[in-house]
């Protein structure tokens, strides 16, 4: 257990003194400062700060692909206490596009949310849109999904764009390798995401933020499941150094126990005093799982896509509102929740919501399921303070298989 604060700072380029007006240095500036307050076995609890706030962790990161939360507004995310999002360079580059963003002052302006924000750097959509993308050592050219129109990202554009849209956290340009994979294929995929990260590293250290706040780049552990290739891509990484480190490629197919022993390797190899940011991940238990193992942030789509589907999250499982037993159930979601939806609401009138494909049924789940995956991070939280992180997993993760019957 670490029972001492604990503070670093760290950033992309060596950190800097800004010059004021008269020429006098004014203050320190680091990219980013993480503090590890506590852990509790493997798990921790800390604060990343940024120009644009601070972050508790371990923190879930709503994913507002194109520049919203689908289904939520900026106001109701911070009711429901998000402290951070996501958005995706892929998206937003081909809409509204980069001058725009400038013009509009940087991506915090144009959306309006006051708080940090990460960017993805298009690496997810390397893998997703497979069909449309050819991939080489420069980098990836693809087609548009919207208008079929030809595009290159190399690892220098894609720092460029994120400089324009002016995101708190940067990620470097990866590849994300699909499961099942080789290992051979693995190998040279996370070969080649190296060299990514390194050029992404220079063009960050050879570039300026454009909004007057700083940038930090994270790295993107690769390497499949091979823990050989990754223990490889953890090290080259941290020997190129970042400001944080992401793995990548996982929760695309493979078991959740191979998910968790390939987080188990990176852990070990990933330096304490940088913040641990797992891809994409996952189910609330999947989230408790690598919080266990020593993971600080997370983002996925699953609270608001399954709440657009009538798929509520609960602490005794998951329930699908269309099921004819709701009916006439006049109770709350989950009676401990204190959201603004179970406060208010019923899931007899959640269903109807959904049955007359009233627009409002979409909101009120998704203001739900956010409020779930964020009330499970402040939890996890106070208990790796409180060093009963051990007993707060076995009994949360209990409640949360009580409800198997009503599974979504």
């Amino acid at each position: 257990m670490l029972s001492e604060t604990a503070v670093f700072c760290s950033g992309a380029r060596p950190a800097q003194w800004l010059q004021g007006s008269q020429g006098d240095f004014l203050q320190f500036r680091a990219f980013v400062k993480f503090t590890l307050q506590r852990s509790d076995g493997t798990a921790r609890a800390g604060i990343l700060e940024t120009d644009h706030g601070s972050i508790q962790t371990p923190a879930f990161m709503p994913v507002g692909t194109q520049g919203s939360v689908k289904a939520i507004e900026q106001r109701e995310l911070l009711e429901a206490g998000a402290e951070i999002v996501l958005g995706n360079t892929y998206h937003l580059y081909l809409r509204p596009g980069t001058e725009i963003m400038r013009a509009a002052g940087g991506v915090h302006k144009f959306i309006g949310w006051p708080g940090p924000i990460l960017t993805d750097s298009g690496g997810y959509q390397v893998f997703s849109l497979n069909d449309l993308r050819d991939i080489d050592e420069s980098g990836v050219t693809f087609r548009s999904h919207i208008d079929g129109s030809s595009h290159v990202f190399t690892p220098e554009s894609v720092v460029n764009i994120q400089r324009h849209l002016g995101s708190d956290i940067m990620m470097v340009l990866d590849e994300c390798a699909p499961f099942p994979c080789d290992a051979e294929y693995a190998r040279r995929s996370n070969a080649m995401t190296i060299r990514w990260a390194e050029r992404c590293k220079r063009a960050a250290e050879g570039s300026e933020p454009l909004y007057g706040h700083s940038q930090a780049l994270f790295g993107i552990v690769q390497g499949s499941i091979f823990p050989e290739i990754r223990n490889r891509s953890a090290k080259d990484l941290v020997g190129i150094g970042f400001d944080g480190y992401a793995i990548g490629g996982l929760a695309v197919g493979e078991p959740p126990e191979l998910m968790y022993s390939i987080v188990e390797v990176c852990e070990e190899l990933l330096p304490r005093d940088k913040p641990r940011y797992l891809m994409g991940v996952g189910t609330p238990e999947n989230l408790i799982e690598a919080i266990a193992r020593g993971i600080d942030m997370f983002d996925c789509v699953l609270p608001t896509r399954n709440g657009r589907n009538a798929n509520l999250f609960t602490r005794t499982g998951g329930i699908n509102l269309r099921n004819s037993q709701f009916k006439t159930d006049f109770a709350p979601p989950d009676e401990k929740c204190p959201c603004y939806t179970c406060r208010n609401f019923s899931k007899a009138y959640l269903r109807h919501l959904f049955q007359v494909k009233e627009i409002l049924g979409l909101q009120l789940a998704t203001i739900h399921n956010l409020s779930f995956y964020l009330g499970l991070m402040r939890e996890a939280r106070k208990a790796i303070m409180e060093n009963r992180f051990g007993s707060w997993r076995r009994e949360t993760l209990a409640g949360l298989r009580t409800g198997s019957r009503n599974e979504l």
